[in-house]
């Protein structure tokens, strides 16, 4: 596998796919440009997803997020591109991505993009004592 910065996801087949169950993954060091200063903005990149038949292979998601490194992007275009990308790799059942972007001129930004396969019901959420 390359390491250079790549656009393309891998994946490899759900070990559990009868099972929901949700994968949480935190990428703590995205960077991308200002598309109007070209100064970098940094977020941490919080991936959680409930998945179908594939899951998303690390490295090459580590190799992804580097692609966006040199190119300029607002928060909520790039939010949405990056889930829109995980979402046709995987084909989850639901995939939520929260990207928590770093201050920049006093201003803190959060952008929460989602996707859900619409023949999913999520399982009812148990409360234990």
């Amino acid at each position: 596998m390359s390491s250079q910065p790549s656009k393309d996801l891998e994946t490899f087949p759900n070990p559990n796919p009868g099972r929901d169950y949700t994968i949480r993954i935190r990428v703590p060091e995205f960077t991308c440009l200002c598309p109007k200063t070209g100064q970098p903005d940094f977020a941490t990149l919080h991936l959680e997803y409930v998945p179908d038949r594939q899951c998303v292979e690390l490295k090459s998601l580590k190799l992804y997020v580097w692609s966006f490194r040199n190119e300029g992007a607002f928060h909520e275009a790039v939010t949405n591109r990056i889930l829109d990308d995980l979402v046709r790799a995987t084909a989850p059942r639901f995939m939520r991505l929260t990207a928590e972007f770093g201050v920049r001129g006093g201003i803190y930004t959060n952008v929460i993009a989602e996707h859900r396969d619409p023949g999913w019901t999520p399982p009812p959420l148990v409360q234990l004592p």
